[in-house]
Parts: C-alpha cells; sequence; structure tokens
C-alpha cells in the first residue's frame, strides 16, 4: 500500500536529497574571456578577473534585438543570426589585415555581414554558429560590425539583450556571451541577509537575484542586489557612529558662560537666526557630553554658518580650552580668519593664522603661544595637522568642507586633543546635501541644517546668455551698477590661458577688461597662484571699496562677504558643476540691492537652466545628484565619483530608507554581528569596505 499524506489520497512527496550548499571558492576562480590578448586587458581594466566579478558586473539596461527584415539602412542596431557561410579577402590598402564577410540568417533572411582587422574570425566563426551581432546596417553592402560574440541559445531575434558597460577589447556582446556560459555559478553565492530579514522584504536569493539581473527580471535582481549594497552601507555607517561614541571621550564643555553670553548680547553685528540659535543649542547638548560631538552643520549659501563655528570655538576658549578651524585652501582659510575677527569685535581672545605661507618667524611665534595655552584659536590649512604643531588644550575642531579632507587627515586632527581625548567635531560644508546622500555619505554625523537666511538677504536674478548682442548687454549692466556706486565679480575657469579647454583665462580677461569694456574702472585681479600679501591686498581692496571689479576664479566661492557686490559675470559656466555655480553665485544678493547673476555658457545645458529656475540650494543639490549620480560613500579615498555597482541614487531613495530601517534594527539587536544568522552579513561587509575603514565595536 502506498503511504498517503493525512486526510488525503495523494501519495507522499518523495524523499529530499542531500542538502546543497553553495561553494563560494569557485567564484574566485580566474575569467578567461577566450578571445585573445586584448579582450583578456579589457576583463582586467573592468575588474573582471573571476567568475564571481563577472557574475557581479550586471548589465546597464536591456534593448530588443531586431529581426534582419526590420533592419532600416544606417540604422544601429543589435542582430542575432546563424553563419551560413564565412570567407576573407584580401584589402589593397596598405597595412589593412584581410576582411573576413559571412552571410548570416535568422528565418526573417539574409544579409552580409563584415568584420574588419580580424581575419582569424574565418576559423572561429563556423557556419552553424549563432551570432550576437551589433553595427550599422548599410543596405546591398551589408552589416558593418563593431560588437560581436558567439550566443549559443543566449537570446533569438526579437527579445530583450542585455548591455554591459564594456571597454576596448571586451564588448558588451562578449560579456553577454561570458554571461551566458558561467551564470549558474551564480548558485554559488553566499547569502548573507537573514531569513527572516529576507521573507519580510520579500526578497530572492542572491544567487537567484544574480541570474535576474542577467537573464530573468532584471529590475527584481538588480533592487535585491542594490538592497545588500546599501544594507551594507548603513550597517557600516552606523557602527563606524557607535564606535566613536563608544570607543573615543572628549572633555564635556561647562555651561555657556559670560564670553559667549557677552559676544551674543553686544560683540556680534546682527541678531542670530532662529536656525542658528537651534544649532547653537544642539551644539551645547553635544559638547556637554562626555562622547565627541561628530556633527554636520550645512545650509543655504549665506545662511551664516561661520556664526555658529565660532560660537562652539568660543564655547571650548570659556571651558578654559583652545579650538580649531581647518580649510582646504589658503584662500578660504585667509576668509575664515579675516570673517572671525569681524564677527568678534572687541573680545580679548587670542586668534592666528597658521598656512604653508606663513613666515618662520611668525610660525614660530604661533606655534609657542599655540603650546603654552596663550592662544586660544588658530585658523589654517593642512599646516595645522603637522608633528610640529601642538595644541596646550584642543576641545574643539571646526573643519570646513570636509569632503575635501582624507580620512587620515580627519583623524590627525583628532590627535591634537590632550592625551587619550578627542576634540568635539563641527563639521561645515557650503553645499546643501539631498537627503540620499546625508544618509550615505554622512551616515555616520548628526546632522544640523540652516535653511533661515539672515535678514536683508536681497533676491538674486539669474540669467543663461551667450550670444554677442547679450554678451554687449552684460557689460552694459555691469556699468549700469558700477556707476550707481555698486560692485561686480567676474569669474573665469582658469588662470592661464589653454587652447585645449578654450576658457577664457581669469590672467588674460582682466588684462582684456581693463583695456576694454571696463576700461574706466577700478579692475582687480585674484587667483589661487597669488602669493599670499597680493591675494590679501586685492581681496581687502575689493571689500574695502577700493576697487569696482574683481576678476577671480573660484577662490571666491565662498567666504567672501562684499554686501556692496550685486552683479557677478560667470564665463564658461558650463564647466562648473550646479552647486559650485550656486555657491558662486552666493557671493551676491548680501546687500541692500536687488542682484543679477549673468552665465554664459549653452542655452540647452540642463545644470544653468536650474540655476536660472531655481533659488533653493537644496532643490538645486537634488537635480545635481540626478545629473552627476552619487559618490564613493566609504573608506580612505575621498575624492571622485564612483558609482554604485547596483543601487541608483536618488532614485533607489525608498530603498534606501528601508535599508537603513533594518540596519538600526539589526545593530541595535547584535551590535557586534556575533550572532549565527548575522555571520555572513558580517563577511560582507569586511570584504565590501575591510576592515581598516570600518572597525567593529570594540567589546
Amino acid at each position: 500500500m502506498v503511504p498517503t499524506a493525512f486526510a488525503t489520497s495523494d501519495p507522499l512527496p518523495p524523499e529530499p536529497g542531500p542538502a546543497r550548499y553553495p561553494r563560494p571558492s569557485r567564484l574566485d576562480t580566474p575569467l578567461d574571456p577566450k578571445a585573445g590578448e586584448k579582450a583578456a586587458k579589457g576583463a582586467e581594466r573592468l575588474g573582471l578577473t573571476t567568475i564571481g566579478a563577472l557574475l557581479e558586473h550586471v548589465p546597464r539596461d536591456r534593448r530588443a534585438a531586431r529581426t534582419l527584415a526590420e533592419l532600416r539602412i544606417d540604422e544601429v542596431a543589435t542582430v542575432v543570426a546563424e553563419v551560413r557561410s564565412i570567407t576573407s579577402r584580401a584589402v589593397r590598402r596598405r597595412g589593412m589585415k584581410p576582411l573576413v564577410e559571412a552571410v548570416v540568417a535568422d528565418g526573417t533572411g539574409t544579409m552580409k555581414a563584415t568584420f574588419f582587422n580580424q581575419p582569424w574570425l574565418q576559423q572561429r566563426y563556423r557556419p552553424g554558429t549563432r551570432l550576437l551581432l551589433t553595427g550599422k546596417y548599410q543596405g546591398h553592402r551589408g552589416f558593418r560590425v563593431n560588437e560581436h560574440a558567439p550566443t549559443g541559445e543566449l537570446v533569438a531575434a526579437g527579445e530583450d539583450m542585455a548591455t554591459y558597460p564594456a571597454t576596448e577589447g571586451l564588448t558588451s556582446a562578449q560579456i553577454a556571451a561570458l554571461v551566458h556560459e558561467w551564470h549558474p555559478m551564480a548558485l554559488e553565492a553566499l547569502e548573507p541577509l537573514p531569513a527572516r530579514l529576507r521573507a519580510r522584504e520579500r526578497l530572492p536569493d542572491r544567487g537567484g537575484a544574480l541570474i535576474a539581473a542577467h537573464l530573468g527580471d532584471q529590475e527584481t535582481g538588480r533592487r535585491r542586489l542594490a538592497f545588500d549594497e546599501l544594507l551594507l552601507l548603513q550597517i557600516a555607517l552606523l557602527r563606524r557612529r557607535a564606535r566613536r561614541r563608544e570607543g573615543a571621550r572628549a572633555e564635556p564643555l561647562q555651561e555657556p558662560d559670560a564670553l559667549t553670553t557677552r559676544w551674543l548680547a553686544d560683540s556680534l553685528p546682527f541678531a542670530p537666526t532662529g536656525d542658528q540659535r537651534a544649532a547653537m543649542d544642539t551644539i551645547d547638548a553635544d559638547t556637554a557630553e562626555d562622547r565627541p560631538m561628530q556633527r554636520l552643520l550645512m545650509g543655504e549659501v549665506g545662511s551664516g554658518k561661520t556664526v555658529v563655528a565660532l560660537y562652539a570655538m568660543l564655547r571650548a576658549v570659556e571651558s578654559g580650552g583652545q579650538a580649531a578651524l581647518m580649510a582646504p585652501t589658503e584662500t578660504l582659510a585667509e576668509q575664515h580668519f579675516a570673517t572671525l575677527q569681524k564677527l568678534m569685535p572687541g573680545e580679548l581672545v587670542q586668534a592666528a593664522l597658521l598656512t604653508g605661507s606663513t613666515p618662520a618667524s611668525r610660525r614660530a611665534d604661533i606655534l609657542n603661544k599655540l603650546s603654552s595655552g596663550e592662544l586660544k584659536l588658530l585658523v589654517g590649512t593642512h599646516a595645522l595637522i603637522e608633528d610640529a604643531v601642538e595644541f596646550d588644550r584642543l576641545l574643539v575642531a571646526v573643519v570646513d568642507e570636509q569632503h575635501r579632507f582624507g580620512v587620515r587627515q580627519r583623524r590627525a586632527l583628532d590627535r591634537k586633543a590632550p592625551a587619550g581625548l578627542s576634540p568635539h567635531v563641527l563639521h561645515m560644508t557650503a553645499t546643501p546635501i539631498p537627503r540620499t546622500l546625508q544618509l550615505t555619505n554622512y551616515g555616520d554625523l548628526d546632522v544640523t541644517v540652516l535653511r533661515e537666511l539672515p535678514a536683508g538677504r536681497r533676491p538674486i536674478t539669474t540669467y543663461v546668455a551667450g550670444t554677442d548682442s547679450e554678451r554687449a548687454r552684460a557689460y552694459e549692466r555691469i556699468r549700469e551698477e558700477l556707476d550707481a556706486g555698486r560692485q561686480a565679480f567676474v569669474v573665469c575657469p582658469l588662470v592661464e590661458e589653454s587652447e585645449a579647454l578654450q576658457a577664457r583665462a581669469a590672467t588674460a580677461e582682466y588684462e582684456r577688461l581693463k583695456a576694454g569694456e571696463l576700461k574706466d574702472y577700478r579692475v582687480v585681479l585674484l587667483h589661487g597662484q597669488m602669493r599670499p600679501k597680493e591675494k590679501q591686498e586685492a581681496m581687502l581692496s575689493f571689500a574695502d571699496g577700493g576697487a569696482d571689479v574683481l576678476v577671480a576664479t573660484t577662490v571666491i566661492e565662498v567666504g567672501i562677504d562684499v554686501p556692496n557686490a550685486t552683479v557677478m559675470l560667470v564665463e564658461d559656466a558650463e564647466r562648473y558643476g550646479i552647486s559650485q555655480l550656486h555657491q558662486l553665485r552666493g557671493r551676491i544678493g548680501r546687500g541692500a540691492h536687488d542682484s543679477l547673476c549673468l552665465l554664459f555658457g549653452p542655452k540647452e545645458s540642463r545644470r544653468l537652466r536650474a540655476l536660472a529656475e531655481h533659488r533653493d540650494g537644496f532643490r538645486l543639490a537634488e537635480i545635481d545628484l540626478e545629473l552627476r549620480g552619487e559618490g564613493e560613500m566609504i573608506g580612505v579615498r575621498q575624492s571622485g565619483m564612483q558609482l554604485y555597482r547596483f543601487a541608483r541614487l536618488p532614485g533607489d531613495e525608498e530603498l534606501l530608507e528601508r535599508a537603513r530601517h533594518h540596519a538600526r534594527s539589526i545593530l541595535d539587536a547584535d551590535p557586534r554581528l556575533e550572532l549565527p544568522e548575522h555571520v555572513l552579513l558580517e563577511d560582507a561587509i569586511q570584504r565590501a569596505y575591510g576592515a581598516d575603514a570600518l572597525e567593529p565595536i570594540p567589546a
């Protein structure tokens, strides 16, 4: 009698076979592109050195493979066809290798396909071979092949075909063929996600997601892989944040006292905004703890971040300590120093500026006073973290434009605090950051946003211009503003002429304007390669009204505050990013008069149109992210833009939010990822980011 299931007549299912476990070491097998030295070098350039790397090289999108009957003359298309015959013939042109010509068919028709400089293909693509061909259809002259690879049963005519990021020597079609050969190996991939999390999010297993991303439901597979990527990042960032809190100690600051109270009431030239007051309160709460503050202060152009930074620095002074402000360039450090002096008139707080250009005698005096504790506030560049710089009692550090410093540089500043302690750190950025990047680039920091602008800020009208008549009118408008007693900026992207870039150099434009459109006005020049004394003289001349026009490079992007400047002309504006142009524009509109920003560049530019249409820096930051993509999030290397392998921001913001939520839940339950269900998650984090960048929380 055959056993049946309970209450049915159905036979019991067969006994399951032995459990199959993935063997991830097989994914480390070296990949052989099997298409010669060029293909091997191309694979190496793309990082496709192993089968595992190949399978994680997912396609950008999918496109339909056309049938031969659908092709139109001069159309660039992809087709799938079978070789019926193949020959080669010599070419009379010197240096040209024999042409290979094949007759191919797909069931809807036949055509001639021509391969250039690859005579060996006659032996490789025998009759009966199915090929994936991309090229240009030229009617009776046949199909000029640009990319080719054998397909096997990878795709049929009319079906969607994956298109891959490719390089010289290794085409998308060749990558697709390699994936078709090796995709079963995806089942050897380890599953890093706990089963409960996968069930809650209804996610396929990782091996299945890899196969789907290549050969099936591409978007479902990609989103599962993107979720992994974002979850690992969020766990890493949150754990690094926790490590900072648990593994480091700072000296708590005393409650606000006479110095900051007097400064806010009597010395500050204006009343702080509500956002500035709220930021100061947050800093008070942070610095009252024995854990080091790690806060990012960002805001709209002109929202007063320096005022908040100086408050934090003065809080250190009234607690008996010192404070430092580190900026990425000498010009910016000089501007910060000048601004701090303006913001605390009459306060008897010793402050100094230290850069690579500081004279030796002045430097020695600064270092002596700093080590003795006599010098309370120090502003500077990377010079602040040199070994010779010793603080007596550094309690607060402000790092401006912190994304322009590497991890090691910021850690070097931390080590300037008293032995065994870290300073309270306030990071500043003049670039409003979209929420997606707040959770990625800065997910290990607390964030304070200044949106409220100080009273008196005037609207700025922005135009995109490019024609000769518009240029003539632009200089006419500048002269009108100058004749009314106001001032103007002219910004150029280079210091010296470059024929390759065809950009108007600041030095050449300065000479041209002095002899041309602005010959009746006082024009000064400012760029980063000038000597410090020359830069200071130019900035002071413009700030004090001794010059009408400042011709400059982007050294004026942040820091310069001249309320009387009402017009800015930016040459070759398309060479700048949206955020940089917004920063530049923020140098005007600071006084009692309406202001005008003129961007010279192509009117069809989406970036320039965005500047003309929007004044909100946060909205512009979102547009900038959409146009440029996301950056490298973690690790010692801090510069450059590197896309995620799977995630697409800001489009995957909702996926990012879910990953952040689950990361918090996992770490709340298991901070060191020691539970059995989290072991593979910990392993994946270590493989993704390395032990040095993301050390685990100490026991």
